[in-house]
């Protein structure tokens, strides 16, 4: 009897590069994917703990999961950073679950699948073999991640990656050459190099050498990386930005708050004014570049003052767009220890007082509203130009002929309609514009990918049909 699986994905790219590579794992073990937990004979939860939150629809998805297996007598495992954060007290919480893998045991996952268990320890990082790609998962996607490297050894007081993720680990680069090659052989125009904190990547040579070679690769049009750390941009990185074509103009770049004694009591090694002179030399040598970034709003000890500097922050540099939150006090983090340690304090310092989350969501909502008006009015200056756009899917929903899907070399979302093939890169009038998309018309193909059919006539009717 054929044994289907289903996994869900929460959080970040890495989660969703390790759901392939488990996904493969199952294939390989003879399991076939499906769309829908309820045809599932194995339901697998590949999970974030970057904020509660994330970690609150964890354990909403297993109660409705939980139906499934007692319906169909799934298996339920639950893999990624809570696996590892929570471990067996994962299972106190929800005996139901079948199995708990964390990130360093993605390989053991069709073991765990037919046997159970819990495997969350850490792989030795002269030990540590990164998962491999299999470049027939790809055929047929436009896009892909490619891990470069994984961990981070920054320790930022809110940030509980190195206790779910571990310390940073390099990939050798002959590896992530040979698997970018790989993956355009069967398609693949762009791919991403992703880690926790990519550009400290040190796997035989420094980052910015590892994006010339992967440039190199024949038949690669396109290059993003993510995540990255301030400390790390390096000026080699910001000379690829000129001198590589391939690599995009788009850079997320954290700063987390807009304060240095906010910034110091987070750990991040690096002061405000040290930031924009970094991001000045990024601008000089790529004067288009999309610049994203992340804000924290409610870190413990914030003051009315402190958020105003983070609001002066977002008026002098010029982000295409933010990631912004509320502060989420994590286990095991460095300010969760100071947090209890103040809580049990006859005299707590001020410098670690709790902000209320009424104060809290107020700034973040401030910062949202500055944000969100520079973001609409950047889309909109574009209403009438053209952005070039890399074409990942073609839809044609009730009503909307020929609609398209892409994104922009600023990695703007952007809806069109046209006659292209995913894969091919056109040029798109912009017409509207809101938040979270450009929308408009193509206006002619720039480089065709290699297709069956190749005359214009027969495109539009196969477009058309």
């Amino acid at each position: 009897m054929e044994k289907r699986y289903f996994i869900h994905t929460f959080g970040c790219q890495m989660n969703e590069h390790d759901s392939a590579r488990m996904g493969e794992s199952l294939a390989r073990a003879g399991w076939k994917p499906t769309d829908s937990a309820d045809s599932a004979d194995l339901v697998l939860l590949n999970t974030c703990a970057i904020r509660e939150k994330a970690e609150d629809k964890l354990y909403s998805a297993l109660g409705r999961y939980r139906m499934v297996k007692a319906q169909r007598g799934a298996r339920i495992g639950v893999a990624g950073c809570v696996a590892q954060q929570e471990k067996e007290a994962l299972l106190d919480r929800a005996p139901y679950v079948d199995f708990i893998l964390g990130p360093d045991q993605l390989a053991r996952v069709a073991d765990l699948a037919e046997n159970g268990g819990v495997e969350t320890g850490w792989m030795p990082s002269e030990e540590y073999v990164f998962p491999q790609a299999d470049p027939e998962s790809a055929r047929g996607t436009i896009t892909a991640f490619v891990i470069a490297m994984k961990g981070c050894d920054n320790v930022c007081s809110f940030c509980v990656v190195p206790h779910t993720r571990g310390r940073e680990v390099s990939r050798a680069y002959p590896e992530i050459v040979r698997e970018v090659a790989s993956l355009v052989a069967v398609g693949v125009r762009e791919v991403t190099l992703i880690g926790q904190n990519v550009n400290s990547y040190a796997g035989g040579c420094g980052f910015a050498e590892l994006i010339r070679r992967v440039a190199a690769v024949p038949g690669l049009k396109r290059i993003r990386f993510t995540t990255s750390h301030p400390m790390d941009l390096s000026p080699e990185l910001i000379d690829c930005f000129r001198d590589v074509p391939e690599l995009m103009p788009h850079f997320h770049l954290p700063v987390q708050h807009g304060a240095d004694t906010v910034l110091e009591r987070m750990r991040r090694r690096y002061t405000v004014a040290e930031y924009e002179e970094r991001v000045a030399r990024l601008f000089d040598a790529c004067p288009e570049v999309a610049l994203t970034s992340d804000i924290i709003c409610g870190f413990p000890g914030e003051t009315e003052e402190e958020h105003a500097r983070t609001l002066d922050l977002l008026s002098r540099v010029p982000y295409d767009n933010l990631f912004s939150f509320v502060f989420s006090e994590r286990p095991h983090t460095a300010a969760a220890l100071r947090l209890a340690k103040e809580r049990q304090a006859a005299q707590p310092s001020a410098e670690w007082a709790e902000v209320p989350r009424r104060v809290a969501t107020r700034r973040l909502e401030e910062v949202q509203r500055l944000q969100q008006t520079r973001t609409l009015a950047q889309h909109r200056s574009r209403i009438g130009h053209d952005v070039e756009v890399l074409v990942e899917s073609a839809r044609t929903p009730p009503g909307v002929r020929g609609e398209r899907f892409g994104r922009s070399r600023e990695n703007w979302t952007v809806h069109f309609v046209g006659t292209a093939f995913p894969g091919d890169i056109v040029r798109v009038r912009v017409e509207r514009a809101s938040l979270v998309a450009a929308i408009g018309s193509e206006v002619a193909v720039v480089d065709a990918i290699a297709h069956p059919i190749t005359s214009s006539r027969t495109r539009l009717a196969v477009v058309s049909a």
